[in-house]
């Protein structure tokens, strides 16, 4: 089933491998469900039924001129584990896709999950304030904007080289921004809000089945304290965080093998 109709009409690509128990995977910002290639086939190798899809706006979905709110994109996920009949399913995002996972949680009570994943997460949430003193400060997000408005394809194209943290080849860095150049200029602008400002602090409490949280200790694009540590913490019993000492944001293709390794056994 390559298209799946969201309730305002969007249609959303979908990626469906194999057989097994689900697990969906949520992708970050600005890319699109490709760049999950290197656990996503492993996984299907492995026995599961591995579905990933393009976020409205995103890839080879529709797009919209609006819907790039947490609520509207956490029904999407809702829609795609629906139309697809997925049961005892994990859901595993990274970077803005942790926050489709925050959100289904609480919206849609974890419906039909065993496990969940936040993998570089933004969740939960990253604008600083007194409960979040270490978080980031509006004007990083401005400026994003503002470059994005300026000269999308390159303020993206530097972007990446911090977001892979100089790790990867010149070939993965020319993928993304061919990714990235794939998205609406709005749905670009308008998910810099939405992950930027959304506080997930009351859906964390919604996390009632074991879920792995994975952080680079250098992601400078995530800064690990007001996102996986603080996500673990509270998360609770149910949580297993692993960090990886000297991983960039981009640590599903500059740790991709240990990536892959950490989730399978979770998986299992």
């Amino acid at each position: 089933m390559p298209l799946v109709t969201t309730k305002d009409q969007t249609q959303l690509y979908v990626k469906d491998w194999g057989e097994g128990r689900p697990v969906v995977l949520i992708h970050g910002w600005p890319l699109n469900s490709d760049s999950w290639e290197y656990q996503a086939v492993r996984l299907a190798e492995a026995g599961h039924r591995v579905v990933a899809y393009d976020r409205r706006g995103f890839g080879r979905s529709g797009q919209p001129f609006a819907g790039y709110d947490y609520d509207t994109m956490a029904d999407d996920l809702d829609t795609v584990i629906r139309e697809l009949d997925l049961k005892d399913t994990a859901i595993v995002g990274f970077s803005m896709g942790g926050g489709e996972v925050a959100r289904y949680m609480s919206r849609h009570e974890g419906r039909n999950l065993r496990a969940a994943g936040l993998i570089a997460s933004v969740a939960p949430g990253m604008l600083k304030s007194g409960d979040n003193p270490d978080g980031v400060t509006p004007d990083v997000f401005e400026g994003m904007k503002a470059g994005l408005r300026k000269d999308r394809p390159e303020f993206l194209r530097e972007f990446f080289k911090s977001f892979y943290g100089n790790k990867v080849s010149d070939g993965v860095l020319h993928w993304s921004l061919m990714m990235a150049m794939q998205a609406s200029p709005k749905a670009t602008l308008d998910c810099v809000d939405a992950f930027g400002t959304t506080d997930f602090t009351g859906d964390m409490k919604a996390f009632d089945v074991p879920t792995l949280v994975v952080h680079g200790a250098k992601d400078e694009t995530v800064p690990a304290d007001p996102s996986g540590r603080r996500a673990a913490k509270l998360i609770g019993d149910k949580a297993t965080l692993k960090e990886y000492d000297d991983a960039p944001h981009g640590l599903t293709a500059t740790h991709a093998d240990r990536l892959y390794e950490d989730l399978a056994a979770f998986l299992k």
